[in-house]
């Protein structure tokens, strides 16, 4: 409840409503720190690009690039439909500009998705690999 605290705060400060996808991010950031990931950086924006990398974790020795997809509900499909071909262009953009950064070699690189649907309560889903395809672009 902690985290949750703290989330609520650093909206506030920002001025900001409580909206889906911020809270979407945090509710996937905790899950995965259950999980033992080491989140490395939050809402990671390349010079180069107007991309941007939700999460970005390290799981053991292996950089994981995390796309987080929430909805209100899932009326409308499983809010990892929403991922178009741009948006892996993007990350894997944006993925090679942290990996060369970090001196990471690529066949560490992995790219997750976490969905989250905001009922109460939230339910989250991790794909891990789910963009494994994006690598050979």
């Amino acid at each position: 409840m902690i985290g949750a605290f703290f989330d609520w705060l650093r909206r506030l400060g920002r001025g900001r409503d409580v909206k889906s996808g911020r809270r979407g991010e945090d509710l996937a950031h905790r899950y995965l720190k259950r999980r033992g990931f080491v989140i490395v950086a939050r809402n990671y924006r390349p010079v180069s690009s107007r991309a941007e990398v939700d999460l970005i974790a390290r799981d053991g020795d292996a950089l994981v690039f995390v796309e987080v997809k929430s909805r209100v509900t899932d009326e409308y499909g499983e809010p990892e439909r929403a991922i178009g071909e741009a948006k892996r262009r993007n990350l894997l953009r944006a993925a090679r500009e942290y990996a060369r950064k970090t001196n990471t070699p690529w066949e560490q690189v992995r790219f997750d998705v976490v969905t989250v649907i905001l009922q109460d309560p939230p339910t989250i889903r991790w794909y891990p690999g789910w963009l494994a395809t994006s690598r050979r672009t």
